[in-house]
C-alpha cells in the first residue's frame, strides 16, 4: 500500500507523516548535566546552569530546567524547624572586604559515636570562608589563636559579630579583642537571624557536606572540610554576587584591606565651612535687574505641548496688573 493510501485510509496528513524534527540533539548537555548533579548532588538547576556554562555549552535556563526535570535530579527538601512569624529587617551588607567577619561553632559526629565541633569564620562582604578548624574541643584560647593566625595573614577585621556561647565570651576573646583593637558584637540571645550570613553558610555546610559524608576519623574530617572549603572559595557559584565565586568577587576589591590597614597616616576630614557668598553690589544689582526685565519679554513656547510656560505667564500678568494700577481713570 502507497503512503498516499494509507494516509487516507487512517485520515492522517502526509506531512505530519514526514515531519523531521529540526531540535537540536541534547545529548551532551544532558550526560554533563547528569555528571555534574552526581558530583555535587545538593546543586539545584541554577546552579548547575552556571557550571556548564563554564565549561562552554550553551543552554537557555528555561531548556535546562525542562531537561533538569525530565531526568527527574530535582533535589528533595530536608524538613526545616518552624520559624517565627514576625517582620525581619535586613542585615547591612558590608561595602569592603574585612569589614566584618562572622563566626559560630558547627557539630558532627564520626562514625564510631564520637562528636567534633567545627569553627568557620565568614567574611560578610566577600562571602569568602576564611577558616574551618575541626577538633573535638575548641576552648576561647584556640579560637584566639586561629584569629591571630587570620589576621597575621589578612590584616585586622574591622568588627566580628557572633553570638553569645561560652567560648566566645571568655577572657581569652575579651583580652584578644581589647589587645587588637578589634570591635566585637554578640547578637541578641535566642536571635540567630541576627548574625544570618555565618547561619546560612552553616546550612550549606551541613547541606552540601556533613550530611553527605561519613567521617570515620578525625584526621578525615579535617581533609574534607579543607577540600570542600577550597570548592566554596574557588569553584562553587554563589548566588549574592551575581554567580561569581568568592575568589573572583574578592579580586575587583583594590586595593585590599590588608593594605589599607598599614598606612597610620591620620586622615584629613573634609571642611564643614558652608562656602562664602559674595556680598551683592550695586552694580550686580543693576545687572540683575536688566536680566530681569529682559525675561518678561521673552515667551517661552513648548511645541510639544502647545502652551506658554507657567513662569513666564505668571510675570506677564503681575506686570499687566502694575500697568492697570498705574493708569488714570
Amino acid at each position: 500500500m502507497s503512503e498516499r493510501r494509507a494516509c487516507k485510509a487512517i485520515g492522517c496528513c502526509r506531512m505530519t507523516v514526514r515531519y523531521e524534527s529540526s531540535r537540536p540533539d541534547d545529548r551532551e548537555v544532558r550526560e554533563r548535566m547528569k555528571a555534574i548533579a552526581q558530583e555535587r548532588r545538593r546543586f539545584g538547576y541554577r546552579r548547575l546552569l552556571v557550571m556548564l556554562r563554564r565549561e562552554g555549552l550553551v543552554v537557555n535556563h528555561k531548556k535546562l530546567f525542562w531537561l533538569y526535570r525530565e531526568e527527574k535530579l530535582a533535589v528533595g527538601r530536608r524538613g526545616g524547624r518552624k520559624r517565627a512569624i514576625g517582620t525581619r529587617a535586613p542585615m547591612l551588607v558590608p561595602l569592603r572586604p574585612d569589614e566584618r567577619w562572622s563566626l559560630d561553632f558547627v557539630s558532627d559526629q564520626l562514625t564510631d559515636g564520637r562528636r567534633f565541633r567545627i569553627l568557620a569564620v565568614v567574611d560578610d562582604c566577600t562571602r569568602e570562608c576564611l577558616a574551618l578548624v575541626v577538633d573535638t574541643s575548641l576552648s576561647g584560647m584556640r579560637v584566639a589563636r586561629e584569629l591571630d593566625r587570620l589576621v597575621a595573614g589578612r590584616g585586622r577585621p574591622g568588627m566580628i559579630v557572633s553570638d553569645n556561647g561560652s567560648e566566645l565570651t571568655s577572657n581569652a576573646i575579651l583580652a584578644w579583642a581589647d589587645q587588637n583593637r578589634v570591635e566585637w558584637h554578640y547578637i541578641a540571645p535566642g536571635k540567630p537571624m541576627q548574625n544570618g550570613f555565618i547561619e546560612s553558610f552553616n546550612g550549606r555546610l551541613r547541606d552540601e557536606l556533613l550530611n553527605e559524608t561519613l567521617f570515620t576519623s578525625l584526621a578525615q574530617a579535617r581533609v574534607a572540610t579543607a577540600l570542600w572549603r577550597s570548592d566554596y572559595n574557588t569553584a562553587r557559584p554563589h548566588a549574592q554576587i551575581a554567580w561569581q565565586t568568592p575568589d573572583e568577587f574578592a579580586s575587583t576589591f583594590t586595593p585590599r584591606r590588608s593594605r589599607c590597614i598599614t598606612s597610620t597616616a591620620p586622615r584629613k576630614l573634609p571642611s564643614l565651612q558652608p562656602p562664602s557668598r559674595a556680598q551683592p553690589t550695586p552694580e550686580t544689582n543693576s545687572k540683575l535687574d536688566r536680566n530681569w526685565g529682559q525675561r518678561q519679554g521673552q515667551l517661552i513656547f513648548d511645541g510639544r505641548n502647545q502652551r506658554f510656560d507657567n513662569r513666564v505667564r505668571t510675570d506677564i500678568m503681575f506686570m499687566e496688573l502694575q500697568c492697570r494700577t498705574h493708569v488714570p481713570w
